[in-house]
C-alpha cells in the first residue's frame, strides 16, 4: 500500500504510537492489537492502517540505530572495534550488507546530505 504524500503546507502525521500489549494478550495467537475485537470493516481498517505505518516508522528507526550502532563498532578509532565480519556475524547480516550499514550508519552520525544529525539518545 502506498503512502499517501504529505503536502508541502500540510504537517507530517506521525504514525500512532506502538503500545505494548498484555503478557496474557500477547500469548493469545489470535489476539493483535486487540483487532480481532473490531467488528466495522471501516474501523479495523482504519487500525490496521495505523498499526502498519507505525510498525513501519519503527522498523525504519530500529534500522537506522542497528546503521549507527555498526558504524560505531567498525570505527577504527575504537580500541575495541570489530571488523565487518563480526559485526555481520552479531547482527545475522552477510559481510557485504554489514559494510553498507556501517557507512550508512556513518552517514546518519554525519548528518547526511540535507539530514539533520540524529540523536542516537
Amino acid at each position: 500500500m502506498a503512502e499517501p504524500t504529505p503536502r508541502r503546507d500540510e504537517p507530517r502525521l506521525r504514525p500512532a504510537p506502538l503500545l505494548f500489549e498484555p503478557t496474557a494478550a500477547a500469548a493469545d495467537p489470535e489476539h493483535f492489537f486487540d483487532l480481532e475485537s473490531i467488528d466495522d470493516p471501516r474501523a479495523l481498517l482504519e487500525r490496521a492502517t495505523e498499526l502498519t505505518l507505525a510498525f513501519r516508522a519503527a522498523a525504519d528507526r530500529a534500522m537506522e540505530f542497528q546503521a549507527m550502532a555498526a558504524a560505531q563498532l567498525a570505527d577504527p578509532r575504537r580500541f575495541d572495534r570489530l571488523t565487518t565480519a563480526d559485526i555481520a556475524e552479531r547482527a545475522e547480516w552477510t559481510e557485504d550488507y554489514a559494510k553498507k550499514m556501517a557507512e550508512f550508519g556513518r552517514d546518519l552520525l554525519r548528518g547526511g546530505e540535507g539530514r539533520d544529525p540524529i540523536d542516537p539518545v
